[in-house]
């Protein structure tokens, strides 16, 4: 099939290579001409493991190209919109310019039998919005909703071999005409027994915030247990195990630390709360201002922490901090809490020196009053407390003998409980983890 990826960045360039992969001929479409030009020499504009290889892959069959020109979506069948909802500045509701914008110029283009598939992640009620815009439009054209679960660092994956595929129609029903040229596109992971459920249009757009809400309610579930552990004298990686093992509960997300960050889950739980009250039920999502609240409270008890190991002052002491991304295989750097904590450092009298394996170019960027070093061991060199804040393997497999070498003092704040806590107090270091004795 002929297929059209308004939207290059993140999901779209990701979507647009594993479309071609899976066989269709592809055109993404960008006004940014840089992000253009990066993608049409086959080089990804961020960092996603496997995505640069793809490129090259796809576009060497000529099933791949990329351009600002919006007119190139004439003659697709499918038209996926993949553009960003940041959230509004000064408001916790989501900007869907991009989306308005993105639809009302790909609709001159559009032809009947044409369908446009949302995948960006909406407030619930906008695809009804949109779907109304498009037959006004083009009235033989449909508009569905097909929410991405891209995971950063997994990207490519998530899309050839989704755990799942939502299909949101108007009316929810599979006799729907849409649903079977959605199904050409996704032939491949269907054939190999992907899951498919097809839904009316708000279930769809609902799916992906409430899965983000889920998923962050967990992971400051087990963080609000580390503050109780620490008073208590008890070990949250003991506790987290222990529930873990109930099957209802299950282990993912329930790993204690800073708190989560990046372009999701952060934005989208706090539009989904904005949206609910534009419905009139907001008390229904009133859990998640708490689930916020203990999720930013981590990054002030990380600065704490680090006082208390530094001896009860951070003015003049040399702050390593491991890690800018927001989680590791990733250069996203938005709403990162190691970020934020290396800033709150510094603004405190701590000179913070921070490093990482593909995310300083960004957070340079971000925060640019901070120092930064490309190279872990250099970044350790002299330090008087080294914090690791963002799990890549190779400061997880640090060795404790070979970095007191480095450093002035051996103190290490584990963010991520990540380090086996008897081995570095083995050799000499004072450790202290989040949540743990």
């Amino acid at each position: 099939m002929r297929i059209t990826v308004v939207g290059c960045g993140y999901l779209g360039a990701v979507h647009a290579a594993c479309m071609a992969k899976l066989g269709h001929e592809v055109v993404g479409i960008d006004v940014d001409e840089n992000k253009i030009a990066e993608l049409s020499a086959a080089r990804a504009p961020f960092f996603e493991p496997g995505l640069e290889d793809l490129l090259l892959e796809v576009q060497a069959t000529g099933r791949l190209s990329f351009t600002t020109d919006m007119s190139a979506s004439k003659g697709s069948a499918v038209h996926f919109i993949c553009v960003g909802t940041p959230q509004k500045k000064g408001e916790n509701a989501a900007d869907l310019t991009y989306v308005d914008a993105a639809t009302n110029a790909l609709i001159p283009h559009l032809s009947p039998g044409d369908i446009v598939v949302g995948k960006s992640t909406v407030p619930v009620g906008t695809a009804e919005r949109l779907a109304a815009i498009v037959k006004l439009g083009q009235p033989e054209a449909q508009l569905l909703w097909n929410p991405e679960f891209l995971r950063e660092g997994h990207a490519v994956s998530d899309t050839l071999s989704p755990d799942r595929l939502v299909y949101g129609v108007a009316g929810g029903s599979e006799d729907h005409p849409a649903v079977q040229l959605l199904d050409q596109v996704y032939a491949g992971p269907l054939e190999a027994g992907t899951p498919r459920l097809v839904a009316d249009l708000p279930t769809a757009e609902l799916v992906k915030t409430a899965a983000n809400s889920f998923l962050a309610t967990k992971i400051s579930f087990i963080n609000a247990m580390a503050e109780l552990c620490e008073a208590a004298g008890a070990d949250v990686t003991l506790l987290a195990d222990a529930i873990g093992m109930d099957d209802r509960i299950g282990r993912k997300f329930l790993n204690a630390g800073i708190g989560f960050g990046g372009g999701c889950l952060p934005k989208d739980i706090r539009a989904f709360m904005a949206r609910a009250g534009e419905l009139g039920a907001d008390q229904a999502l009133t859990f998640l201002r708490e689930v916020d609240a203990i999720n930013m409270r981590r990054r002030n008890r990380v600065v704490e922490l680090t006082r208390e190991l530094c001896g009860g002052s951070l003015l003049g002491q040399r702050i390593t901090v491991l890690g800018a991304a927001f989680k590791p295989k990733s250069d996203d750097v938005r709403d990162s809490p190691a970020l934020s904590i290396a800033a709150q450092l510094q603004l405190q009298g701590a000179v913070v020196t921070v490093t990482d394996p593909e995310a300083l170019k960004n957070a340079s960027r971000r925060f640019p009053e901070l120092h930064y070093q490309a190279t872990t061991e250099t970044a350790m060199e002299r330090a008087d407390a080294l914090l690791l804040l963002t799990e890549w393997q190779e400061y997880r497999d640090l060795d404790p003998y070979d970095s007191a070498k480095l450093v002035s003092n051996l103190r290490i704040l584990d963010g991520r409980n990540v380090l086996d806590s008897a081995k570095w107090r083995a050799a000499g270091w004072m450790y202290r983890g989040l949540g743990r004795p």
